[in-house]
């Protein structure tokens, strides 16, 4: 499985399709994956297990989310008045 993730990072464009979210607009899919993308870490260091499955999650909400939000939420996740709001 750690060999299919690996194939698939490399092969990494840009995003894609996500049948959860088929409007133009793209904040709720760049929330969602930044929420995964830090689940994931914090079950994977829970587990004790290598994180590397998480980067797909990054690299996704790094392409989707504006350059402000990635660089802000980097430094500090715990910002939340630049995250999109979403309920």
């Amino acid at each position: 499985m750690a060999e299919d993730i690996k194939a698939k990072l490399g092969r990494y464009k840009t995003a894609p399709f996500d049948s959860r979210f088929p409007n133009q607009n793209q904040t709720r899919n760049c929330w969602q994956n930044y929420l995964d993308f830090q689940r994931c870490q914090r079950a994977m260091a829970a587990r004790g297990a290598d994180a590397t499955p998480c980067q797909w999650y990054f690299r996704v909400y790094k392409s989707l989310c504006p350059t402000s939000w990635v660089s802000v939420t980097r430094v500090s996740p715990r910002v939340t008045r630049v995250s999109p709001r979403v309920t």
